[in-house]
């Protein structure tokens, strides 16, 4: 396919009227033949910066994607509006792998799909120079990032594009980069001479919410069947013993979950990744091997039970959630035994020094996001570069502001217990030994050790173990403490001294671990909680979007694809809504362009006038 007009083939081809953004600018600048790097947020519509220069330019579109398991379903949805898509990959069998070398031979297709990885294999290079290459998309492009949080090997080898096809534009492409892994993008890849598009990385539409973590499967399901009952979510586990566990759990609560981790047999991981993709309301429960390029729009919320490595991990993941635009939710449960169990890894991972460093500077700024008392949009929006000093008033700082306290005394009375068992009984240790002290707790242990001899021994009956536990946090947070070593031991740092000396105070946020205010599961009426997209919708609308869901419902399973790449859920809402009658009426709804139109028109429109 071979089109003029980028604002005709998104009219016609994708069904929307108008660009986002900086949309156009950067499709018009890749059509002229020019070089981009692309910073936008997940659900900011990157795909369409690189698949409509593909449909504009002569030649074939190639994406570079670490994405295997998900090209099927990215391979069928463009299918599903007229453009000639196919993927190559490794999970294809040899007489497949033939028919689509030669589709892009003899130039009958607009988009090859391809891994990193399938470059350096065996004949893919000659294949490439026999066809004609309209341009190169990497996707995922934060991953040729040595020091960042998803690096991929394969990714270092795509600098050598420029040398070999010099005269094809490539544009890279990612929803998370800091400023230093932007600069890593463009020095890796060669593109010095690329023009630099970096949008807002600001996501609205989603929640953020954190809090301490307690009884975490318990607060979890809570969550889950008080604020999103039945909608789609991702859950992210450490461990992958964690996320089978937790699944079960959720799954005896009576919600619809399936586990997904590296460890399963590939059958189990495609069946709870098909379950999630096309069917509505599924929970997966994962490791960080799940959700890279996941397209699912109406992902209602992710959740995360262990800390994060990383404010990128987090972004990215948490990006997930909403991409249709409509409200979501970014909810986690963190502890002290995160923190302790991270630093464990770090330390005993096997990396140089210099790895090492980099990973506990990410922890930190993990840390200190968590114990903020201020707008954690703001602490995201400025952790990649971006400038904005508003509140959000969607996040649970500002919606439910931290009752803050002084915690400068108990602090004291922490280092100081930390720095005597150190200088008189020549010993370090892990939090749980130093707060047994403080709050005057014998054991067999304490005896021999004689720590029930130090002069700090029972000063901090007052407190609970679980905020002795919070004030360890946030020292660590703040830079106060630090924990070494496989136990977790705790040591001051250079700048405990202020604090000892009562030249800094310690302020810190109240623990509090049920909080009013939030989104309830049922309204005064006692009636469920519509979903996102329905939730504007007046009570004869709202039933004509469920019908038109169970239709979608039905297409989809016949052509084996999610429901969303026969129509999204704003469409649907948008038909709730506005009832076109006639089949040029329909075309006026987002996300309808001419193929769907002749693909579904009919058939919307019956079930649009059987309501």
């Amino acid at each position: 396919m071979i089109a003029a007009d980028p604002g005709r083939v998104l009219a016609e081809v994708f069904g929307y009227d108008s660009f986002r953004g900086e949309q156009e600018a950067i499709v018009r600048h890749v059509i002229a033949g020019g070089d981009a790097v692309v910073l936008m947020p997940t659900g900011g519509g990157k795909s369409i910066c690189y698949q409509i220069p593909a449909l504009c330019r002569e030649g074939t579109g190639i994406v570079l994607s670490p994405l295997v398991a998900l090209m099927h379903d990215q391979v069928a949805a463009l299918r599903l509006v007229g453009v000639r898509a196919a993927a190559l990959n490794s999970a294809m069998d040899p007489a497949e792998r033939q028919r689509v070398a030669a589709a892009y031979r003899a130039g009958e297709l607009d988009v090859l799909y391809l891994a990193p990885e399938r470059l350096s294999a065996p004949g893919t290079v000659e294949l490439l120079d026999e066809g004609r290459i309209a341009l190169f998309a990497i996707d995922e492009a934060h991953c040729v990032s040595q020091w960042g949080h998803d690096f991929r090997p394969d990714y270092l080898r795509l600098g050598a594009l420029a040398e070999r096809w010099p005269e094809v534009p490539r544009i890279a492409l990612t929803a998370t980069a800091t400023p230093e892994t932007h600069r890593e993008i463009t020095e890796r890849l060669h593109l010095e001479r690329a023009r630099h598009f970096v949008s807002s990385f600001d996501r609205p539409n989603i929640r953020y919410r954190i809090e301490p973590k307690g009884q975490v499967r318990k607060q979890l399901i809570d969550f889950i069947r008080g604020e999103h009952s039945g909608e789609a979510g991702i859950v992210y586990a450490l461990s992958r013993k964690r996320v089978e566990q937790t699944a079960a759990a959720l799954r005896d609560a009576g919600i619809d979950a399936v586990a997904y981790h590296a460890g399963l047999p590939a059958e189990e991981r495609l069946e709870a990744q098909t379950r999630f993709l096309r069917e509505d309301g599924v929970v997966v429960v994962a490791t960080i091997a799940f959700g890279m390029g996941i397209d699912k729009p109406d992902v209602r919320f992710v959740a995360h039970i262990d800390l994060p490595k990383s404010v990128e991990g987090y972004y990215q993941e948490t990006g997930r959630a909403g991409r249709d635009g409509l409200p979501s939710e970014a909810w986690m449960a963190y502890g002290l035994a995160d923190v302790v169990q991270q630093r464990q890894f770090i330390e005993g991972g096997g990396g140089d020094q210099a790895a090492q460093a980099s990973q506990l500077r990410h922890l930190n700024q993990m840390l200190a996001l968590c114990e903020s008392t201020s707008c954690r949009r703001v602490f995201l929006l400025r952790y990649f570069g971006e400038s904005r000093e508003e509140a959000c008033g969607n996040c649970d700082v500002c919606l439910n502001p931290p009752r803050l306290w002084d915690a400068t005394v108990p602090a004291q009375k922490l280092l100081s217990t930390i720095i005597r068992t150190g200088r008189e009984r020549g010993r370090t240790y892990a939090a749980g030994q130093h707060i047994d002290v403080l709050r005057g707790v014998g054991s067999e242990r304490v005896t021999q050790m004689r720590l029930d001899e130090l002069s700090t021994w029972g000063i901090g009956t007052d407190l609970s173990v679980q905020q002795w536990r919070g004030i360890v946090r946030h020292l660590l947070a703040t830079g106060l403490l630090e924990s070494q070593g496989e136990y977790g031991v705790l040591v001051p740092t250079e700048a405990a001294n202020a604090v000892l000396r009562g030249q800094a105070e310690v302020h810190m946020r109240e623990e509090v671990l049920q909080r009013a205010g939030g989104r309830g599961a049922r309204g005064e009426s006692g009636a469920p909680k519509r979903s996102a997209a329905a939730a504007d919708l007046t009570p004869e609308q709202a039933e004509l979007f469920e019908r038109l869901r169970a239709w979608r419902a039905s297409e989809a399973r016949k052509q084996g694809v999610p429901g969303y790449v026969v129509f999204n859920d704003a469409t649907l809402a948008a038909l709730a809504v506005h009832r076109p009658a006639r089949p040029q009426e329909l075309t006026e709804i987002s996300g309808i362009g001419q193929v769907k139109l002749d693909r579904y028109g009919e058939a919307v429109l019956e079930v649009l006038a059987a309501g």
